[in-house]
């Protein structure tokens, strides 16, 4: 019985590790999206946090400010997607695919 609690709880400790490591690992990484055909691109890091964002002069020049923040708000969005799809693969990986409660948002 103990056997069993002391392998759950070496389990956890290494399954703390890694969550860091790949914590770290998402945290330095970035994610691109474009809108606009091109004309609008963003960049979110890990932590789904916007680290750039880049317009087109073609885009400044053709359409209205609603246009354009409609553009800038889906580069965004599909950046983010990005970054999310990777913290949940991250966390399969981690978990070995387990559902553990509570776990969701520790990588984003």
């Amino acid at each position: 019985m103990f056997g069993d609690f002391s392998k759950m709880l070496k389990m956890a400790g290494e399954m703390k590790k890694r969550l860091g490591d790949v914590q770290a690992r998402l945290a330095a990484s970035e994610y691109v999206a474009q809108a606009g055909g091109g004309s609008v691109s963003a960049t979110v890091n890990g932590k789904m946090q916007l680290i750039d964002l880049r317009i087109g002069q073609a885009v400044l020049n053709d359409c209205d400010a609603e246009m354009l923040g409609d553009m800038v708000k889906a580069a965004v969005a599909a950046a983010q997607e990005q970054a999310s799809t990777a913290a949940a693969a991250a966390m399969k990986e981690i978990t070995g695919g387990m559902p553990l409660p509570g776990l969701e948002g520790l990588l984003g």
